[in-house]
Formats: C-alpha cells, structure tokens, sequence
C-alpha cells in the first residue's frame, strides 16, 4: 500500500495515499482498534448536511469566500448523494465521546477532496469546521441523522404495516371468536376486532414517536466549544439551522439554550423511549400472531401463517413462526438500546455529554432495525395470514365463558355453578344449565348468542 504524508498540530502521520482523510483521522483509526461497529453512514450523510449549510452561510454572513463555501458544497454534495463512497469515514463508534474525530474526519475529507477537484486551498479547520465546534456539531448531526431516519424508514415501515392490519381487520370483522385474558379463556369478540388493536397500537406509536421529534429538530449548532457561540458570528446559528431546514425538508431551528443542548441528550431519550413504546407492542403483537398459529396439531391453531422455509433440521415437515421469532428479537435489542441511551444520556458532565457516538449507535440501530423488521414481519407474514375457521369455531363452543351471557337472567353465582358442572362433567353450558333447571333450552338459545355479544 502506497502511503502520503499529513501533519496536524502533533506532527506528521502516514496516510494511505488513496484516502482522502488526514492526520487526525488517522490517529484516531491507529488509537481506537475496538470492536467492528463504525460510525453509522447516517451521521456521515448528517454531517454533509451540517457542513454544507454551515460554509453557505459562513460566506453569506462574509467570514468565508465564495469560493471556498463553493468547494465545500460541492464536496458534501457528493456525501450526500453518495458519490464519495464510505471508505473514507473508517472510524469506530468507541472514539473520543464528543464525536471530535469523526467531524474532523469528516473536514479532512472535504478539505482534502475539495481542494483537489476546485484547486481551492481548503484547511479542515479554519475553512471546513469555520464558526463551529465538534461539541455542537455532533449532536446536531445527531438530530439530523435521527429526524431523517424516523421520517424516511421508519415511519414508512410503520404506516404500511398498519394499513395490512387494517386491512386484516375489516376482511376478518364478521368471524367470531373467543377471547382470552391471563391465557385462559374469555368473553367472545371477532377476529377483526382481536386484529384492530393491532393497529391501533401501531397508530398510537406512530403520535408518540411525532411528537418526540419536536425536540430533535432543535439543533445545537452555533453553541461552539461550551454554548457560548465562541467564534461563531452574530446570526450563524439561526441561519444555519434555517438552510439545515431548507436542505432537508424538515423543520430544524436553532436550539434556544445551547449549553443545554450541548450536555443534555434528553431529546434522543424522550424519542427513543417512543421507539421503545414501539418495540414492546411490536413483541406483544409477534407474540399473540405466533401463539394464535401454535399447532398445527397441538396448539391454538386459530390462524394460518406463511409457511417460508423448513423449520427443523431433524424433524421432517416442521414448520416455525420465523417472521415472529426475528420481530422479537428485533424488538429485545431495542429494549437493550434504551437502557444504553439512558445511561449514557446521563452523563452529561459539566457543559458536555461524552458519551454521544454509543447515544446516536444505538438509537440508529434501533430505528433500523425496527423498519427492517415490521417491513419483513409485514411481507412475510402479515399479508398471508388467514384463519382456520373449523377451529375458530370449535374453540367458540367450547368456551365456557359464554355463561357470561347468563348474569343478567340467572345471576353471577348460579352463571358460576352452571360453568363449574359443564367443566367438571364435561358436558355443554346448555345441558348444564338446563340439568340444575335455572333454564329452559329455548331461554339459553336466546340468552347465549355469540354474535350479540360482540
């Protein structure tokens, strides 16, 4: 491998010679050998966003020439639509806490890029990183990053997943079935309205994680070294933020306290804990659909599932809920993620949190992996699911909570006598109720009718 050599305020480094970045990047990538996650590309992409509106508005405002903020953008420009390939932003998640090395990688490669396609003389720090600081820097690609991803994958992901069991839920409204609280059996309802609480869970998640974006759209940019705006110009921040907005087309604004929004992540915590809220009913959802397919002999047996690969290396014909089994596992990992968010997010020491590369790692992963998952769980098994009415409706005359039907004639404790003598004599709620005489077989066939209790 052919090398160059870069220097910065420590000395000189070698580099390879085809990369872009320079010698802090360098250091950075010899010092931290932990683990294989990397700086996620969405911070990377956030980044070009950031820098892009910064050095436009540094030569609107006139600390920064035309040129120079020509040469910027157009570096960030090819970030962004990903012509600048990922290679030349190597560096671990477990870095510096405040991000410092991956904003400097990001300006060493637009320095170096820029100054090689436009002839401009670019300098990473006095030209690229001009009236900012990675302490507000970061957590504004932090915010970037997180309101794209929600807004792009996630919710997309979501919305179609609702609109299946919507769907669900009005072809299935008429099929009657018996209920179930603490897994024993109860009142009647239909399967469209056991499938309705699906999305409305979803909808419920979907105002929760909008709402929770309101504070990611607070951008710290303009705060500087430790919220006091040290070198940056009178007006940068709000303007920043507005060609932030501009750019992506979302609401960014500037933070109103940026010593708050340097140390604080409570805006990454408050929306994750949304995204958690997610998590938990997409696992409660998983598990209902896989518990409701168990069988097929043994089991519940009440819906059909897609059947997609075997399911057992040993047992011939098997067949597993895998699309449940991954949304689970999807969903454990995210519960995981806000427990390091939320420690990490408590450390914000003095005018600083340093713990802000695992912060914004985990929360992309989260959203990741939940898009990735609802849209596979959606796919390949939400759309083919389907009942298996002969056991819907064996199940339903089965069920002795029926009786339920009989307090208003017979009263609770006779309902109750009559359900025990059914159970324990193994003989229907008619021939029970009709045996102690509190019911006629034609007042029980007018009392208990499923479809009015639904």
């Amino acid at each position: 491998m052919e090398y160059r050599e870069e220097h910065d305020t420590m000395g000189t480094v070698k580099v390879p010679a085809d990369k872009y970045w320079g010698a802090q990047t360098q250091r950075s990538f010899d010092n931290f050998k932990i683990g294989t996650e990397k700086m996620p590309p969405e911070i990377i992409h956030a980044f070009a966003i950031l820098k892009k509106a910064a050095a436009v508005v540094n030569a609107e405002i006139g600390v920064l020439s035309q040129e120079k903020a020509y040469a910027i953008s157009g570096v960030c420009n090819e970030i962004i639509l990903e012509q600048l390939g990922i290679e030349h932003f190597p560096l671990a998640v477990w870095q510096t806490g405040s991000g410092t090395q991956t904003n400097m990688n990001v300006n060493e490669v637009i320095a170096r890029r820029g100054s090689e396609v436009t002839g401009t003389q670019l300098h990473p720090n006095d030209d690229v990183n001009k009236s900012q600081s990675s302490n507000d820097t970061f957590p504004s690609a932090m915010h970037i990053a997180a309101v794209t991803v929600i807004e792009e994958k996630l919710l997309p992901a979501l919305d179609a997943l609702t609109a299946e069991f919507d769907r669900l839920s009005v072809e299935y409204r008429d099929i009657i079935k018996t209920g179930r609280t603490h897994l024993q059996d109860a009142t009647p309802l239909t399967l469209g309205q056991e499938i309705s609480a699906f999305s409305a869970m979803l909808r419920e998640c979907r105002k929760m994680i909008k709402i929770s974006e309101d504070g990611l759209l607070a951008l710290a940019l303009g705060g500087t070294a430790v919220g006091t705006g040290l070198n940056a110009p009178a007006g940068f921040a709000e303007a920043a933020a507005a060609k932030i907005a501009e750019f992506t087309g979302y609401k960014f604004r500037t933070a109103e306290n940026k010593f708050h929004a340097l140390t604080s992540k409570d805006a990454i915590v408050f929306s994750h804990g949304a995204l958690k809220a997610l998590a938990a009913d997409l696992m409660k959802t998983a598990n209902d659909i896989r518990w409701l397919a168990s069988g097929p002999r043994c089991g519940i047996g009440e819906l059909h599932i897609p059947e997609n690969e075997p399911g057992s290396s040993i047992m011939p014909g098997k067949v597993n809920p895998t699309q449940c089994e991954a949304l689970t596992m999807a969903a454990v990992q995210v519960l995981g993620n806000d427990a390091a968010i939320g420690i990490a997010a408590s450390q914000g020491n003095f005018q600083l949190n340093v713990f802000m590369p695992v912060i914004i790692y985990n929360y992309l992963q989260s959203v990741n992996l939940l898009s990735d998952a609802m849209n596979s769980f959606r796919v390949n098994c939400v759309c083919g699911i389907e009942p298996n009415i002969e056991k819907i409706e064996e199940n339903l005359n089965k069920s002795l909570m029926l009786v339920t039907a009989l307090n208003p004639h017979i009263g609770y404790e006779k309902a109750a006598e009559v359900a025990k003598k059914a159970y324990k004599e193994n003989i229907t709620l008619r021939k029970a109720v009709i045996s102690l005489g509190y019911m006629s077989g034609e007042d029980f066939d007018t009392a208990v009718c499923p479809k009015k209790m639904v």
